[in-house]
């Protein structure tokens, strides 16, 4: 009995003194230190990594991430490292607080590091363009906080494990471009947003789970979406396809004839009608000279002269306007503190600050210094009293994420809107700088993110609370607010008129927000501001502008589908966003957003307080 207690002791002495037979999970900053030591020592890599021992690994080791307390590393970012051959074992898979792993883009071969699935609080794993082979392993109960696995790019074979089932809450799966084999299993995961098993050796039919994805997902295998179709990606596939796109109406000659010359007579009727309109409005304003608001040129650290303020009333009519109606005096709203009259607004320094849908905005410094934004009404069509309606309901409207309206001026011939002015400007001029200057400060993760939850926040008040849409959402429109989330201003104007359709840059910037329905229709509706506050937020991430002249004129989120059918990449997000800390998961869920609330079909769109739900537990992770 001693005899065999004695070996037992033995054997418990020899594995707990030998590291090669046992990697420990370490449990501190140093353990992982020297786990990532290890790690550097024991692979090829021609390019320095400048890890130095004697250095602090949170604060300058390239690509590692600490917590917030710098206890644990919890991401290893090493895309495009040249690091060569087979990964070393018991090294990586010590750091057991790693949550984001990011391998891509390397030279590393050899089979599924399998050492790898005892970090059980991984939640993204990226191995894609290396040259992996060798079959999947089986079994990844260990990984249940994973969201994302991309093996996109290497030399996989095998079977799709069905073990891939258990990860129950995976958002994305990349299998692309590898060379496996088999059927596809039912992994059943209803969380997944994101599959791509394209250019493999794949045979069979596609699982019922899984075909709620496109064609592009499988495409390049030899499958099927049901036992009479033909394979996905075969020829026979893409001429059905392409049979289903013909729209299979026959059309003769003449009857082509006929409506061109129809077409030919409408243009040339609607021709002579705009002629014989701009001939009556050109001789009218002639015969009556309208009020003009041209701001003053004068220091915006100096009020006008005497002499200059006779004269600009001169010119403005001022004096014809106070006796008119009322419509020429200045409404203000409750719970503002400002004091002008009309000649103090007409007479004021104004900086020109942008023209939008409905008109030009100013930057207004009026006699007490108090600074103000002036929205000057240009080519829209709407009575004095619809547009006074429509300036009470919004100038009652009272939220911290919507700009108020403080005043407004209604005469004949001016309409003016008058807001609070927010010094750090647009989201569109701190995303892109102002006037195309790229010597900016880009904006961080969390900036971004206060941006859009407070846009979304102001819109939900405006579809619950009022019943109402705002039918302008863009960059532009969106400032911070004094709490520093954001807030929409020009609410509720697409509902009052419908601006004239321009074909300068504005208006090309306003179909790109603007949801396929709400352009051509002309109306807004709160599912159409769901598709804006989706096409801002793509632009918040990817900070790229709606009028972007590298896309060719593609729109943004033709851009971003292109992008993510591929396989899902850092391409679509701004590099400011890529540098942060344990934001994978984060962004992943961004741009799930962006496609629920850009879909074309305005009734799968979620609805805005669903939306406001989804970032505020993204802020909170």
């Amino acid at each position: 009995m001693s005899r065999r207690l004695s070996i037992f002791y033995s054997v418990l002495l020899l594995i707990f003194a030998s590291p090669s037979l046992l990697s420990p999970v370490t449990g501190d900053l140093a353990g992982d230190r020297q786990a990532l030591l290890d790690f550097l020592n024991n692979i090829t890599h021609p390019r320095s990594l400048a890890w130095n021992a004697s250095s602090p690994i949170c604060a300058t080791w390239s690509g590692v991430t600490c917590n917030r307390d710098s206890t644990r590393v919890t991401a290893l970012h090493l895309p495009g490292a040249s690091l060569l051959g087979t990964l070393p074992p018991g090294t990586i898979s010590r750091l057991s607080e790693l949550e984001i792993l990011s391998l891509r883009s390397n030279g590393l071969r050899g089979p599924f590091p399998i050492d790898f699935l005892q970090l059980k609080k991984l939640k993204a794993i990226t191995l894609s363009n290396n040259k992996f082979s060798g079959p999947l392993p089986s079994d990844y109960t260990t990984w249940m906080n994973l969201t994302v696995l991309d093996l996109f790019g290497n030399r996989f074979n095998g079977s799709i494990p069905s073990g891939l089932a258990n990860l129950t809450g995976l958002l994305s799966l990349n299998l692309a471009e590898n060379e496996l084999s088999g059927e596809i299993p039912d992994l059943n995961l209803p969380g997944l947003r994101r599959l791509n098993v394209s250019n493999n050796n794949l045979t069979g039919s596609v699982p019922k789970s899984l075909k709620r994805f496109g064609h592009s997902s499988f495409s390049g295998n030899n499958l099927t979406y049901d036992d009479t179709s033909p394979p996905v990606g075969s020829p026979a596939q893409k001429e059905k396809e392409q049979e289903e796109d013909k729209h299979g109406i026959y059309i003769s000659e003449p009857a082509i004839l006929g409506i061109a010359i129809t077409g030919c007579f409408l243009i040339f009727f609607v021709i002579a009608v705009l002629i014989i309109i701009c001939y009556v409005k050109r001789k009218k304003r002639q015969e009556t000279k309208p009020e003009t608001l041209t701001p003053a040129k004068a220091n915006p650290k100096t009020l006008p002269s005497e002499k200059e303020v006779s004269k600009s009333r001169k010119e403005m009519n001022i004096e014809d306007m106070e006796e008119k109606s009322e419509f020429n005096r200045i409404v203000f709203f409750e719970g503002n503190n400002l004091a002008f009259n009309l000649e103090d607004l007409l007479t004021s320094s104004a900086e020109f600050l942008g023209k939008g849908t409905f008109g030009m905005t100013y930057k207004a410094v009026l006699g007490d210094a108090k600074v103000i934004a002036v929205k000057r009404f240009k080519d829209v069509s709407v009575s004095r009293k619809d547009f006074k309606h429509q300036m009470e309901i919004v100038g009652n409207i009272r939220h911290e994420n919507v700009a108020p309206l403080r005043a407004y001026v209604c005469s004949k011939e001016e309409k003016l809107m008058v807001f609070d002015y927010y010094p750090r400007g647009s989201l569109s001029v701190l995303l892109h700088g102002k006037n195309g200057n790229e010597d900016h400060v880009p904006l961080d993760w969390e900036t971004r993110l206060r941006f859009l939850i407070g846009l979304a926040k102001g819109l939900a008040h405006l579809h619950t609370q009022h019943k109402l849409a705002h039918g302008d959402i863009k960059s532009s429109n969106v400032f911070l607010n004094s709490k520093g989330y954001g807030c929409i201003s020009e609410t509720g104007l697409a509902l009052l008129t419908n601006p004239v359709i321009r074909a300068d840059s504005s208006a090309r910037t306003e179909k790109r927000y603007r949801a396929p329905e709400a352009y051509d229709t002309r109306r807004s509706t709160p599912e159409s501001d769901i598709y804006g506050f989706g096409i801002l937020t793509l632009e918040t991430l990817s900070g790229r502008s709606s009028m972007d002249d590298k896309k060719e004129d593609i729109e943004l989120v033709v851009w971003m589908n292109k992008v993510l059918v591929e396989q899902w990449t850092g391409e679509v997000f701004d590099l400011e966003l890529v540098k942060t800390s344990n934001i994978e998961a984060k962004l992943l869920q961004m741009i799930d957003l962006v496609q629920l609330c850009t879909n074309r079909v305005p009734a799968k769109r979620p609805e805005i307080a669903k939306v406001v739900e989804i970032l505020e537990e993204i802020e909170r992770e």
